[in-house]
């Protein structure tokens, strides 16, 4: 089937994958190299080292050649044992998956429901620990960023409840999205196992993922007797302290993976967080201008790497993004289950900056127009001026 050739390069602001700068593609650009050679040993140990530094732990750091699903499954079937019960918060559509994969696994999940626009509930969680008096509750699962709706978590303030209540579970949090965007501590915050994936604050294509585990987690890895072979922590660590892998690692990945860090450690973590702030709160007075809805109803839960916007009644957000998408050659997130068709997500992360952000909310500005959505104009222009004013 022959397309149409649209000029320019294409807007990827969907919230990940994000788009992958030409400095990793040209470090992913070598021939494979023997993962049995010293040269591959010494390029594993600068990436098993240098991710610690992302994640903000002393402890392992575990590598998957995997997508984040594949992390959220290690985390699980290395700490937990059949039959277990798990707390999760379904803050939205990537949490409500996890919750999925757990029960398939065989683990009991409780489930603290919320209306999807609002982050994990440290007192909530409180409560529910302080009525487990026999210790039922093996680990609380939580998003730090939601995918879905923009909306964070304060994983400090959940640890502090746990460790209130004097509960032993474990603290398990998904960083896939906010992990080198939103600043995120393993260690400090009492994080037991931490997961993530390549595609977004770290600028990769899809195919890497991974577990920061605590000394905590390990002991439980010890006791724990679901299922694991490819998962397993164990073999993982035994061969990382030599720069090897148990099985066929993502050899060009890891080569785009060391830049990445190299990337992010130039700019300085703390820059790239306030990088990050600053492209949010622009995207969320542009949305205010126009005079439509961010989903996440709270300004302490606002995410930094994505907002998803709420159209009116009556209007269809895939309909606006096919008319964005047509025009305009510029992807925009589309709303899951629950949220299909009622929001588009923009996303504001990654390898991105000021002109990317102005041509990104013109894009979106000018789509409200030919979709003839109700809204007042000017947004973008909010958004250059707060951009001006916070150089």
């Amino acid at each position: 089937m022959s397309r149409k050739h649209k000029t320019g390069r294409h807007l990827l602001q969907i919230p990940g994958p994000s788009n992958v700068p030409d400095r990793i593609l040209r470090a992913m650009d070598f021939p494979t190299i023997d993962h049995r050679s010293e040269e591959f040993f010494e390029l594993a140990k600068q990436c098993l080292s240098g991710i610690k530094d992302i994640f903000k732990t002393k402890s392992n750091v575990i590598i998957y050649p995997a997508s984040g699903t594949g992390a959220w499954e290690a985390a699980l079937v290395n700490t937990l044992s059949p039959g277990d019960t798990v707390l999760m918060v379904e803050t939205g559509h990537f949490a409500s998956l996890w919750v999925k994969l757990a029960k398939r696994l065989g683990l009991k999940a409780e489930l603290i429901e919320t209306n999807w626009r609002r982050g994990a509930d440290a007192e909530e969680i409180s409560q529910r620990l302080s009525s487990d008096k026999t210790g039922k509750i093996k680990a609380v699962c939580i998003v730090h960023n939601e995918t879905s709706t923009g909306a964070m978590s304060d994983v400090a303030r959940v640890r502090k409840s746990i460790d209130d209540t004097g509960h032993n579970a474990l603290l398990m949090v998904d960083t896939i999205s906010s992990l080198a965007s939103s600043d995120f501590r393993h260690d400090e915050w009492g994080v037991d196992v931490t997961v993530s994936g390549s595609q977004k604050g770290l600028m990769l294509p899809p195919g890497l993922s991974f577990n920061a585990i605590s000394k905590k987690a390990i002991g439980a890895h010890k006791k724990a007797t679901l299922p694991r072979s490819y998962w397993d922590w164990g073999e993982q660590i035994e061969a990382n302290s030599v720069g090897a892998f148990p099985y066929t690692p993502a050899t060009n990945l890891l080569y785009g993976l060391n830049e990445a860090i190299a990337m992010l450690k130039e700019e300085g973590l703390d820059n790239v967080f306030s990088r990050h702030k600053r492209h949010a709160e622009a995207t969320r007075l542009a949305v205010q201008t126009w005079g439509l809805e961010v989903l996440c109803e709270e300004k302490e839960d606002f995410s930094n790497t994505l907002t998803a916007v709420l159209l009116p009644d009556g209007y269809n957000a895939d309909e606006f993004r096919s008319v964005v998408l047509d025009n305009f050659n510029m992807s925009l997130g589309n709303g899951l289950s629950r949220l299909a068709g009622k929001v588009f997500r923009i996303g504001h992360l990654g390898d991105f900056n000021d002109l990317m952000l102005v041509a990104t909310l013109g894009g979106i500005e000018m789509g409200l127009s030919k979709s003839s959505i109700p809204h007042q104009v000017g947004g973008t222009q909010a958004a250059m001026q707060f951009l001006k004013q916070s150089t």
